[in-house]
C-alpha cells in the first residue's frame, strides 16, 4: 500500500470509529461479541445511499477509478471532519485540493491571536474573512480612511463606496478590473452565500461596474500587487499589497499594506525572495 493509501485509510478509520450509529437511527450492538466502535462500513454505504462495498473500495484504497468529490464531502460531513482533514482526505484520495469548503461557515472566524498579530505590524495591516468582512486590524490600518472610518466589509467599501472611489485612485482602470475577479473567484466557492451574492448584486446593477463585471478578468488575489492611494494623513500615494491566508480558515485572508507616500512610483522594488542554501538532493547514481 502507497504512503497516500496508507494515510487515506487511517484518516477514514479513526474518524469513522468516532461516530456513533445510535446517533443515525441504527440499534445499538447486542451480543457478547467484541464489535469494533463507530459506523460499520456497510452503515456507511446505507447512509450514503451507495451499493454495498463502495466504502470498504474507498477506505481500502481498492477503487477502480477516483472516488467523486461530491462522495468524499458526504463522507466528510458525515465523519464531522474539519477543514483541514477534508483537504487531506481530498488529496490523499487523489484529487488534489478541494473544490471548495466542507461547510458554509467555514472561513468565517479566525483564531484571536490573529488581532495581536496584527496589532505588532508597523505597516497598515488587517484580516477579513472568506466574505471580506472585517475581522481585525491595527491602528495603521485606520489612520488610511477619513475620519477612522472603517469599513465593515472590504470588498463592499472597495467597489461600492463613494468614499472609496475617491480614496482608490485611478478607482475604475486600476482597482475596480484587479478587484472584481477576486470576488468571481470567491462566489465560484460559495455561490450560495447570503453576503456575497448581496455584493454581486449590487455591482451588476451598477452603471461603472457592470461593464467590467462582465468583461471578466484572471486577477484573483492582491500578493505584489502595487496600486495608487491617497491616504488620509498622508495625500497620495501607493501600496504595496503583501497577501497570506490564516491556514485555519480558507477564504480568510492577511492584507499587509506597503505605503509609499507621493506619486511617483519609481521607488526601489526588492526582488523576489528565493532560498540559497539549498539541501543537496539525493544522487541517482549507484
Amino acid at each position: 500500500m502507497n504512503a497516500d493509501k496508507a494515510a487515506l485509510k487511517d484518516l477514514l478509520t479513526k474518524r469513522r470509529a468516532l461516530v456513533q450509529p445510535t446517533k443515525h437511527g441504527f440499534p445499538a450492538p447486542r451480543g457478547k461479541g467484541r464489535r469494533a466502535p463507530g459506523l460499520s462500513q456497510q452503515q456507511v454505504d446505507r447512509l450514503t445511499n451507495r451499493p454495498m462495498g463502495t466504502y470498504y473500495r474507498l477506505e481500502s484504497g481498492n477503487l477502480a477509478s477516483l472516488p467523486a468529490s461530491d462522495y468524499l464531502r458526504t463522507i466528510a460531513q458525515l465523519f464531522g471532519l474539519n477543514e483541514q482533514e477534508w483537504q487531506a482526505l481530498h488529496r490523499y484520495a487523489g484529487l488534489g485540493d478541494p473544490p471548495g469548503p466542507l461547510y458554509d461557515s467555514s472561513g468565517l472566524e479566525v483564531p484571536g491571536v490573529w488581532q495581536e498579530a496584527v496589532n505588532g505590524f508597523t505597516h497598515p495591516a488587517y484580516v477579513t474573512d472568506a466574505r471580506w468582512d472585517l475581522l481585525a486590524h491595527n491602528e495603521p490600518f485606520a489612520e488610511l480612511f477619513p475620519d477612522r472610518r472603517i469599513p465593515t466589509n472590504t470588498m463592499r467599501w472597495m467597489l461600492l463606496d463613494p468614499t472609496a472611489r475617491h480614496m482608490l485612485l485611478d478607482w475604475d482602470t486600476v482597482w475596480a478590473p484587479l478587484v472584481l475577479p477576486q470576488l468571481r473567484a470567491a462566489l465560484t466557492e460559495r455561490p450560495q452565500d447570503p453576503v456575497l451574492t448581496g455584493i454581486v448584486h449590487d455591482v451588476t446593477t451598477d452603471p461603472d461596474l457592470a461593464p467590467i463585471w462582465h468583461a471578466g478578468g484572471a486577477h484573483i488575489h492582491p500578493d505584489g500587487d502595487e496600486r495608487p492611494i491617497h491616504h488620509a494623513r498622508y495625500g497620495p500615494g501607493h501600496v504595496t499589497m503583501c497577501a497570506a491566508q490564516p491556514l485555519t480558515a480558507r477564504g480568510a485572508r492577511l492584507i499587509i499594506l506597503i505605503y509609499h507616500p507621493g506619486t511617483d512610483k519609481r521607488h526601489t522594488r526588492l526582488p523576489m525572495l528565493r532560498a540559497t542554501n539549498t539541501t543537496p538532493q539525493p544522487s541517482n547514481a549507484n
